[in-house]
Order: C-alpha cells, then structure tokens, then sequence
C-alpha cells in the first residue's frame, strides 16, 4: 500500500460521511451510536491502511538497503577483481622484461661464444700446417717457418745483403729439410754473390744442384756459379761449369744466357 491507498481511504471516509450525514438528515434512521460506531470503524480502517502503508515502506526501504549493500559488495568485488587484474598485468609486464632481458643475455652470451670460438681458431690456424706451392712445388708448412721465409726474403729484396745472408742461414740451420730448404738456399747463395763472397755463394748454388737437381732453380744455380768463378778470375771453372747446364738442362733459359756466357770466354 502507498500514498494512492491513503487517498482512497480518505475519500471514502468522505463519502461515508456524507453519505451518513444525507442519511440522517432525510430518513433520522442512525442515533448517535451508530454514528460513533461507523465513524471507529472508518478510523480503524484508515489505521490500517496506515499500518500497511507503514509496513510497505519499511519493507522498501529493508529492500533498499539490502539492494545497496548488494551493489556496494558487487562494486568491492569489481574493485578488488581490477586490483588483482593490475597486479597480474604488472606480473606478466616484469615477467616479459625478465624474459627479453634473459634473451638478450642469452644472445650476448652466443655472441661471445661465437667471438671465442672464432679467436681459437683463429689462434689454432697460426699454428696449423698450411699449404704452400713454391718454385713448381707444393708443401705443408709451419706458420712461423713461412713467415720466416718471407722475411729473410723481404730483407733481400731491400738490398740488405748481409742482413739477408744471415736471415737465411738461421733459417736453414732451423728449418733444414723443410719445403723452403731449396728456395732458400738458392737465395742464400745470391745474398753472398750481392756481397761478393763468391766461394760461399759457389759452396750454397752447388749444395741446391746436388740436392736438388730437378728443382727449377739448378739451371739458375750453375749458371751463378760460373758467374762467380768468372768474378774469381777462374775461366776455365767457370767453362766446366757452363758446359755442365748446356748439357744438364740445354732447354733451360739459363742455359741460353749460358750459351752467350760460354761465347764470350771463349
């Protein structure tokens, strides 16, 4: 029941007593009883009434505040649900930063690892055999002895001769047998003739002939040996020597410079 109902009543009330009013006015039918009688039980209806009203509106607002506290927990809920979903995001966000800092950790590490592994072999291959083709031949050879090679004959090349006679004795006493012996000792041999100690460089071109006589540097080595037996005013060595390539190796260029050689001691 509500406010409309209180209306209602009221009216009613007013009717009735109008209509009690009309009645005794033209029949005289009610005493003052009756009338006392009706006016309680109008009162007791519209206490009624009011209780009822009284009741509804308790009843309402029980609702309401149920309703409120139903909402308010709903918006704790809701509240501690966005809490707990941000502290989730905040977890996955630093979990995701600990796990690019991870995969950059991991790729620094590869990284390094790739660095080291190139270094040792890099280290590795200075002291790895290493193939070497040289006056026609080919050979396996240490690093340093290439190296050691290379330098004595860079020395040469400057002019250095003395330099370059003792780079290649060291080298020979060192690396005697070695794949660079009949290069080097042929350079040997023109380091000594550059600093005209004929009788060394004749003993080093004659020691490459002996040992390595199908080497392309023989018929250069007999061909400096008589250039030298002719700086030793030794003509006749130095025919026994030309005559030696012509018939040893007829086909070589020293040979033909032999020829001219040969025809301007004669």
């Amino acid at each position: 029941m509500n406010d409309t109902f209180l209306l209602r009543a009221a009216r009613l009330v007013a009717v009735a007593c109008l209509a009690g009013a009309a009645t005794l006015a033209h029949a005289g039918l009610f005493d003052d009883d009756e009338a006392r009688r009706a006016i309680l039980d109008m009162r007791q209806r519209i206490d009624q009434a009011n209780e009822q009203n009284r009741a509804l509106k308790a009843d309402q607002a029980q609702q309401a505040a149920a309703h409120a506290e139903q909402i308010a927990t709903l918006q704790r809920s809701l509240l501690d649900l966005n809490n707990q979903l941000e502290q989730l995001r905040g977890d996955l966000a630093k979990q995701r930063g600990q796990g690019e800092q991870l995969a950059r950790d991991v790729a620094e590490l590869q990284r390094r690892q790739k660095d080291m592994t190139q270094g040792v072999e890099e280290r590795m291959k200075k002291f790895e055999p290493q193939k070497v083709t040289l006056d026609g031949k080919s050979f396996t050879a240490d690093p340093e002895e290439r190296r050691q090679y290379e330098d004595a004959l860079g020395i040469f090349r400057q002019g250095d001769f003395a330099a370059a006679s003792s780079a290649f004795g060291a080298f020979l006493r060192r690396w005697q047998g070695g794949g660079y012996t009949d290069s080097a000792t042929f350079w040997l041999g023109n380091a000594q003739y550059g600093q005209r100690n004929y009788k060394d460089a004749i003993a080093s071109f004659r020691t490459l002939v002996k040992s390595a006589p199908d080497s392309p540097r023989a018929p250069e080595a007999l061909l400096s040996i008589a250039n030298c037996q002719v700086e030793l005013k030794d003509g006749k060595a130095a025919r026994r020597t030309l005559d030696e390539l012509l018939k040893t190796y007829p086909q070589s260029e020293a040979a033909q410079a032999g020829r001219e050689r040969l025809a301007s001691l004669k």
